[in-house]
Formats: C-alpha cells, sequence, structure tokens
C-alpha cells in the first residue's frame, strides 16, 4: 500500500490488522496471565466463536471493497460472531478475578 499508493483496501486492511493480530494477542496475553481460565472450556468456546466469524468476514470485507456486492449481506454473520467472541472474552476478563484464588499467574 504504502509504496503503490493504492489505498483502496485500507479498510480490509486495518480489520485484519486489529482482529487478526491486535485482538488475538491481547487474548492471548490475557489467557497466559490466567492460565487456568485458559485451560476452561468458556476460553475455548471464546476462541472458536471469535475465529470462526472472523473467516468469513475479513475476506467478504476485501471483496465488498473491491467492487463485489453479492459478498455485503453475508458479513454480518461473521460480525456477529466476532462480536459474540469479544463479548464472551470480555465477561471471561470481568469474572477472572473470582475465578481463580491465586490472582494473576496461577
Amino acid at each position: 500500500m504504502g509504496v503503490s499508493g493504492n489505498h483502496n483496501f485500507i479498510d480490509a486492511h486495518a480489520h485484519l490488522n486489529l482482529l487478526g493480530w491486535v485482538s488475538s494477542a491481547l487474548f492471548g496475553g490475557f489467557y497466559a496471565l490466567h492460565p487456568t481460565l485458559a485451560a476452561k472450556r468458556r476460553a475455548w468456546v471464546h476462541f472458536t466463536i471469535y475465529n470462526v466469524g472472523l473467516v468469513p468476514m475479513l475476506p467478504r470485507l476485501y471483496l465488498v471493497q473491491a467492487g463485489y456486492e453479492w459478498a455485503e449481506p453475508l458479513m454480518p454473520i461473521g460480525s456477529s460472531l466476532a462480536w459474540a467472541g469479544v463479548i464472551l472474552f470480555a465477561t471471561l476478563v470481568v469474572t477472572a478475578p473470582f475465578s481463580s484464588k491465586s490472582g494473576v499467574g496461577d
């Protein structure tokens, strides 16, 4: 993008970076600090829902920006799943202090 000056897909690029890398790094950092939570079923459910949502959403965002209008109605499915994963992760973060005895780094 930088060298060519073609910024047509900047939204897809930003979403891929934020949802695919930054959010996943935050999830991983949290689970590294709370290994007992990472071993629970809720963590795997969160991981699965979030990533299953990204699979249909991110490529379709690229396709919509490339002019393929048929891909747009399918994007909310992936987006809703990704949001559900984020909300589930938020509940895990909020309840983390109450679900372990020794706190961070158990």
